[in-house]
């Protein structure tokens, strides 16, 4: 079915546009009626609503950061993506943010207008859960500590569910993307190309150049032969590869994509939100794992961060464990964009400020990133329904068990909890 969105308005309208009727993802399932509008700020939302609706909400934070201007249906593929909570009965309600481009505290708050318009809508729920995925997991997390309560006290949101989420923060999250660029820069040379003029790479690119992801792809085949499959590559693009590969532990098939953020993330973070200051530092690092680390360490660029970017960066995204609300995390440990190693830089954090009670950690063997099983999200929820309403800590042990009573075996990937 056509899928039915408001045209937009400018990212600069002060006034919400008028909610209004759009088509739902099939995914939801019948008897789910769908709206699109725009808040104060320019942001975009969706809200799913089931006609057998639970008195639940989920708000949802998306991933990213997206580097396009937001558009109005573009929350849709969020919704497609999770549909399976709102087929369960929640309401769903998901922002674009007001703009492209990196900003935590300003997805946040976008986050948590879409709660507040939600409850001008429809009163308030029951229950409301803030869920973030991948990038919208710091957005979450930093919506938790910003958003929990009120100026009274009040909660805001019961609990927190955060999948695959960049839980480390903005100064650590991005620091290895810094160094595959440098390691990519002394294998291939062709990102800047020696004709063009030549830039710091922790820039991305320089202020106002213009780049496709077409065109990064095109120079990564050509010094890495990545599209032509390994048994058509020439040796020197095999070892070129292999190189990279080893020593920034990236994927084959991740490549490119982690070079895009290196590229056009970097590019906005560095020129528009820290006035081109650098937050990336590879000044010590020894490069390890190549066909010979002595040359790569040798050539490699190198770059020291800029003391005050790192303050700017970590004020707008990292996170300072004050969490208020019972926090439940499911990460797969093969995730292939954002290291499940991350789940142990947030656990330390909570830690540290004294909230390990309020922390649940999952995981599940997958090797996904976007989308997960259904059966895990299904369980997530449940697990944490269940403690916020009884109080008692859920024990992840249990959730492989759990799941399979409410899903298909396929569907559930818990793995064993390991200590720490």
């Amino acid at each position: 079915m056509r899928r039915v969105v408001p045209e937009a308005a400018p990212a600069h309208a002060q006034t919400p546009a008028a909610t209004i009727p759009i088509d739902c993802p099939a995914s939801v399932g019948p008897r789910v009626t769908c709206q699109s509008g725009q808040d104060a700020n320019g942001a975009w939302y969706v809200i799913a609503m089931p006609a057998d609706w639970n008195r639940r909400l989920i708000v949802h934070a998306h991933g990213g950061p997206r580097m396009d201007a937001p558009q109005a249906g573009d929350s849709l593929e969020d919704l497609d993506r999770f549909a399976v909570m709102v087929r369960q009965g929640y309401a769903w309600i998901g922002s674009t943010y007001r703009r492209g481009g990196y900003g935590v505290r300003m997805a946040a708050e976008d986050t948590d207008n879409s709660r507040r318009i939600f409850w001008d809508q429809y009163g308030r729920p029951e229950r409301t859960l803030l869920h973030g995925q991948s990038w919208g997991g710091n957005v979450a997390a930093k919506a938790s500590e910003l958003y929990a309560l009120d100026i009274d006290g009040a909660r805001n949101y019961d609990g927190v569910l955060i999948t695959n989420g960049v839980v480390s923060g903005g100064t650590r999250a991005y620091q290895f993307r810094a160094g595959l660029r440098a390691v990519y820069q002394f294998y291939c040379r062709n990102h800047p190309a020696p004709d063009e003029p030549a830039y710091p790479l922790w820039q991305g690119l320089p202020a106002g150049a213009e780049m496709t992801r077409a065109e990064l792809r095109r120079r990564v085949e050509a010094c890495t032969g990545i599209d032509k499959g390994a048994r058509d590559r020439t040796p020197a693009e095999a070892r070129r590869l292999r190189d990279i590969l080893a020593v920034t532990g990236v994927r084959e098939e991740q490549l490119v994509s982690h070079l895009a953020w290196a590229t056009f993330t970097f590019q906005d973070l560095v020129h528009l939100r820290l006035g081109g200051r650098n937050p990336f530092d590879n000044s010590a690092v020894v490069y390890r794992g190549s066909s010979d680390d002595e040359a790569l360490n040798a050539g490699v660029e190198r770059f020291t961060a800029d003391p005050d970017a790192v303050a700017q960066l970590a004020y707008d995204s990292d996170l300072s464990g004050l969490i208020v609300l019972p926090t439940l995390t499911l990460h797969a440990l093969h995730d292939p964009t954002v290291s499940h190693r991350s789940e142990a830089i947030y656990a330390a954090i909570v830690d540290a400020a004294g909230r390990s009670h309020l922390l649940i950690q999952a995981a599940t063997d997958e090797d996904q990133h976007s989308k997960l099983a259904d059966g895990g999200y299904l369980t997530s929820l449940l697990a944490l329904e269940q403690w916020i309403t009884d109080g008692r800590r859920p024990d992840p042990a249990g959730f492989q068990t759990a799941c399979r009573s409410l899903a298909p075996a396929a569907e559930c990937r818990f793995a064993a909890p390991t200590a720490r």
